[in-house]
C-alpha cells in the first residue's frame, strides 16, 4: 500500500508542482546536447588515435 501511495503522490506532484519546459525549448536543448555529444566523441576519438600513433612510434623506435 505504501508503494502505491508513493507512486500516486509522485504523479500528482509531477502534474501540479513541476514546471515543464515548452516543446521548442526541449527541442533546442536536445539539439545542443546532441551536437556537444558528437563533438566530445570526435575529440575523444582524435586523442585516442593520437596516442595510438604515438605509442606505435615509440614501440617502433624501441624495437629497432
Amino acid at each position: 500500500m505504501k508503494v502505491t501511495n508513493y507512486i500516486s503522490e509522485a504523479f500528482t506532484e509531477l502534474r501540479t508542482n513541476v514546471t515543464w519546459p515548452e516543446w521548442a525549448e526541449v527541442q533546442r536543448y536536445t539539439i545542443i546536447v546532441a551536437v556537444f555529444s558528437i563533438i566530445f566523441a570526435l575529440v575523444t576519438f582524435g586523442v585516442d588515435k593520437g596516442f595510438e600513433v604515438l605509442i606505435a612510434k615509440v614501440y617502433g623506435f624501441l624495437k629497432s
